[in-house]
């Protein structure tokens, strides 16, 4: 996707003690931070190209995921040392996929100490029509864009959990380090999903923040979660775990009742973007929300087996 004009609602950019944001008559602005930090969220001798470009993109996903297009973003960012070729190739990657977006740099900050990168993403919609988390009403189906568990995938193969050939791993690797923030499919979305919210840190465990702002539960059928064919050349074990929890995709994860789907497939083909029904949205029957997970008999896993698949990405984790 690459938008050709900057966003009217900034009417100061990078150069004050301030930016100023204007909402345009019938908009309101939606705003999200995400911090990366050195050996929690990328490895240490990360392309410093490929950081910038995921630095702003996992925000822009987070924008997408209720529906706004991109005004603008800040960054601030701590550093260890000045690199003049690091900070050459990290702002490249960052500029570019800022032009890509059109949404430009608008204020920050920088300082010393461990890598760690802040970057806070404006964003406006039509006034109403954020798609929140809050919406999914029993009978809904819960969809998921693209195919989810190929980064995890890559990261299992670059901690050598598992062995991949190399022509495997380059057909994954760009998931983990340039996921694809779904702006299009965000703003199509607004007048045809119920609910919805990024994949960053696993299918399913986010899919339980629905749930919890609904106030519903949920029936999944496992083996509809779509898989690349790389991924799906793993045992099914590996499969559903790394698709199911295995985070990092930045894909969008939304209900939407029935009488939609014609017009959520036609938004798939228009985008050439596959959207894919991977469940039910159900009663919720006890104090706590449920995710039934189902085999393609019906038969639902069991508790231990569900739980495994439960598990989201923990950020204080050791």
């Amino acid at each position: 996707m690459r938008l050709n004009n900057a966003h009217d609602s900034v009417s100061l950019g990078i150069g004050d003690d301030c930016a100023l944001i204007r909402p345009l008559a019938g908009e309101e602005i939606a705003i999200t931070s995400d911090m990366l930090v050195e050996g929690r969220h990328f490895f240490s001798n990360a392309n410093p190209e490929l950081l910038g470009r995921k630095a702003l993109a996992v925000n822009l996903s987070d924008l997408a995921a209720m529906g706004a297009k991109p005004i603008g973003f800040t960054l601030s960012i701590a550093l260890p040392e000045i690199n003049s070729n690091w900070l050459e190739a990290f702002s490249k990657g960052l500029f570019d996929i800022a032009r890509d977006y059109c949404c430009p740099l608008i204020g920050g900050d920088t300082t010393a100490g461990p890598l760690a990168i802040s970057i806070t993403a404006f964003g406006a919609l039509p006034t109403g029509k954020a798609i929140r988390r809050s919406g999914a009403k029993v009978n809904d189906d819960i969809w998921v864009s693209g195919s989810v568990g190929d980064a995890r995938l890559s990261l299992a193969a670059l901690r050598h959990e598992i062995n991949l050939s190399k022509d495997d791993l380059s057909e994954v690797e760009h998931r983990m380090h340039q996921p694809i923030p779904r702006v299009d499919l965000g703003i199509g979305l607004r007048a045809l999903a119920s609910a919805a919210l990024d994949v960053s840190d696993g299918l399913l465990g986010d899919l339980k923040h629905i749930l919890d702002q609904s106030q519903v539960n949920a029936e999944i059928y496992l083996n509809a979660i779509p898989k690349s064919a790389t991924l799906q050349k793993q045992n099914s074990e590996i499969q559903n775990q790394f698709a199911a929890c295995g985070g990092d995709d930045y894909e969008i994860c939304f209900t939407a009742p029935k009488n939609r789907r014609d017009a959520i497939y036609q938004l798939s083909k228009t985008l050439g973007l596959p959207l894919t029904i991977i469940g039910l949205i159900t009663n919720k029957n006890n104090v706590e929300v449920n995710i039934n997970i189902l085999n393609d008999d019906g038969s639902l896993l069991s508790p231990t087996e569900t739980a495994s698949l439960l598990q989201s990405f923990d950020h204080f984790a050791s």
